[in-house]
């Protein structure tokens, strides 16, 4: 067996007879499932209705306003301004909303006030503004002579049906579901690289802090060690997120059965029209037969490819931090200019792929290095020219093979430095060494 092979062996052994990684890998998905839970109970319970005063000295708009679930409107049009505001103090009302009495209602379009102590949310604001301009609208037509119902017969409720070039029916909200699917293959991507890359970086720094390295490094070559503690890791923690995704659906699949019945009970003795059940059954087949045609396997196979060009590459430059210092506190200088590229391929992914997948930004995004493993994975679900794939794996792990031979110096001169921090000026040193 070869030396690499030993030091493989030896890290994933260490690392999945820790009992921290056994408990966690365990009690993860636990943890995960309980969450879930608890976040859907905490959503089905309704927040305390919030009362709102309405002073309206005009008697105009005060019968508009209905009660909803959040909030409740009172008229308080016969009690004092002053009084409704001395209890809005005392937290009696969550807040007044003042009509003040004026000879013509369009005079009111900048005159209406709310008071509370606290800001209130855009919703709300947006939602009584919206109430008010209907009723000032209304008003107007009513003030010029037209007939409003004739009006409100004459709009026009507009449905796009989206069709594809090749003739078939397309949905709607489907480049949202691709970059939903894309964004989680790149979120796991990053999230990976982010807990076992601190793993191999730490797992340096222990050996080097215990002087256990120079005891290891006397047999082993530098470059042999730092590989072996990033594939032994990164194999621990491919087992590890196996275990969670098959505990974490055993757990799904048993709450699922065990709450499924009654929520398939109670939709049993709901009365549906007859068209209306129909439509959302097509709209389901579609939505899902959408989703079947979009490239899960090779998805899956690039996901694979881009995870472990990007860990290595990552996980080389956290196993030379490691080397470089002496404990994690001394981490923080090096650790976010590898952050900042993971950040900027989330929010490449996010706020330019879904709007324009095949753009100059996402596409060169998708070819560098540091961000390709996310942003491509995002570009893929929309169809993504395979030369293109071919071509950011190629520079990912031509980059990979790179970084790997620079860090390499830094670890070997790094991982038996001593008693000092080392500066940028310095890291640049040990490379040309």
């Amino acid at each position: 067996m070869s030396i690499l092979s030993l030091i493989i062996k030896r890290e994933f052994i260490a690392k999945v007879r820790n009992k921290s990684f056994i408990v966690m890998t365990f009690l993860s998905p636990v943890i995960f499932v309980v969450l879930s839970i608890l976040i859907a109970y905490l959503s089905t319970m309704k927040a305390d209705v919030k009362k709102i005063a309405i002073h309206d000295e005009t008697g105009y708009f005060v019968s508009h306003f209905k009660n909803s679930e959040l909030y409740e409107f009172q008229d308080l049009s016969a009690i004092d301004i002053q009084i409704i505001k001395d209890s809005i103090v005392k937290e009696a009302y969550e807040g007044l909303l003042y009509f003040p009495k004026v000879d013509d209602i369009s005079q009111l379009e900048k005159g209406i006030q709310y008071v509370s102590n606290d800001s209130p949310s855009i919703g709300f604001i947006t939602t009584i503004e919206r109430v008010i301009a209907a009723e000032i609208t209304s008003y107007n037509i009513a003030k010029s002579g037209m007939d409003s119902q004739l009006i409100e017969a004459t709009k026009a409720q507009v449905d796009l049906t989206l069709e594809k070039a090749s003739g078939e029916t397309t949905v709607k909200g489907l480049n949202e579901i691709k970059i939903a699917i894309g964004g989680l293959f790149g979120y796991l991507i990053m999230m990976f690289i982010i807990i076992y890359g601190n793993l191999v970086m730490r797992s340096v720094i222990e050996e080097k802090t215990n002087r256990i390295i120079e005891i290891i490094i006397s047999s082993v070559k530098p470059f042999q060690l730092m590989m072996g503690k990033i594939i032994g890791t990164s194999l621990a923690g491919i087992l590890q997120f196996t275990i969670w995704a098959i505990v974490g659906g055993i757990l799904l699949f048993v709450i699922s059965a065990v709450f499924g019945i009654n929520a398939t009970t109670n939709m049993a003795n709901v009365p549906l029209d007859g068209v209306v059940s129909n439509n959302a059954i097509v709209n389901a087949q579609n939505y899902l037969s959408e989703i079947m045609e979009l490239p899960i396997l090779s998805m899956v196979g690039f996901f694979f490819l881009f995870f472990l060009g990007g860990y290595f590459l990552y996980s080389s430059l956290y196993a030379a931090i490691g080397a470089a210092v002496d404990s994690e506190t001394d981490t923080q200088q090096f650790l976010f200019p590898i952050m900042l590229p993971l950040m900027l391929g989330v929010y490449v992914g996010f706020f330019t792929v879904i709007h324009n997948p095949h753009g100059t930004v996402a596409t060169v995004f998708s070819m560098i290095p540091f961000t390709s493993p996310i942003v491509m994975l995002m570009r893929i679900p929309f169809g993504v020219p395979l030369w293109q794939i071919v071509l950011s794996l190629l520079i990912l792990f031509g980059t990979f093979i790179l970084v790997v031979w620079l860090a390499a110096k830094v670890y070997r001169i790094g991982i038996l430095m001593y008693g000092k921090r080392p500066s940028w000026k310095e890291l640049y040193k040990w490379l040309k060494y």
